[in-house]
């Protein structure tokens, strides 16, 4: 007990401690309820980002996730929130070039990053091969993961452009499809600019691959694989 209090005496005679958080802006001159606001006000920084190909300066609060930031700042809502606990896949988008899931990334942490969303992966309407094979092979089911699955096969085919079934599988695994609809999903990531045939299957069988029966389902697919 002695010694702590020696060392206790030795801190407060030669080695005062710092000032408080609070100390520090009351001594600012803020009132109290000014210096009771900054205490709580959550900390924000400033970052710089490229998403699709557009540059942005912006002040985040630190707290924020990268899928808030693009939905809720940016307008990018074809991101979507699913499970927002890194689970299902649904706000998948590229970051650097990799899929990573957006409701567990801090904006923080995607300052000075090149940032890819759905929304661009069309270039002046006109959809990108992998885009045009979900909608024939009806890959979109409800279209709620549509988006995080078409950037999971993006970064896929931008390394394997020729993947077969059990790499478009292992690539997809952690994108989780609510509808089930997983075989016509694995069907159009192989299909991508393939002519209309049979295709090598899941599981070793034949699939054949087939176009959207009715105007009316390719009409819901495409708006689920713009995801705007």
């Amino acid at each position: 007990m002695g010694d702590t209090s020696e060392a206790s005496s030795s801190r407060q005679e030669g080695h005062p401690t710092a000032p408080s958080h609070r100390a520090v802006l009351e001594g600012a001159g803020l009132t109290p309820d000014a210096t009771a606001s900054a205490m709580t006000a959550p900390s924000r920084t400033a970052i710089s980002l490229t998403v699709n190909g557009v540059s942005h300066r912006v002040d985040v609060e630190d707290r924020w996730t990268l899928v808030e930031l693009l939905r809720d700042h940016l307008d990018l809502t074809g991101t979507k929130i699913g499970c927002d606990r890194s689970e299902c896949g649904a706000c998948t988008v590229l970051m650097n070039g990799l899929p990573v899931y957006a409701c567990c990334q801090l904006a923080v942490w995607a300052d000075g990053a090149d940032v890819q969303t759905v929304e661009g992966l069309a270039h002046n309407g006109r959809l990108t091969p992998l885009q045009q094979a979900f909608i024939d092979h009806n890959a979109p089911q409800c279209g709620f993961c549509t988006p995080g699955q078409l950037m999971t096969a993006t970064a896929l085919l931008n390394t394997v452009p020729r993947p077969d079934a059990a790499q478009v599988k292992h690539a997809l695994v952690g994108n989780l499809c609510r509808c089930a609809n997983y075989n016509a999903i694995v069907e159009a990531v192989i299909a991508r600019e393939r002519p209309e045939g049979v295709l090598a299957g899941l599981g070793g069988r034949a699939i054949a691959c087939s176009r959207s029966p009715r105007s009316i389902r390719r009409s819901r697919s495409r708006r689920a694989c713009q995801a705007t």
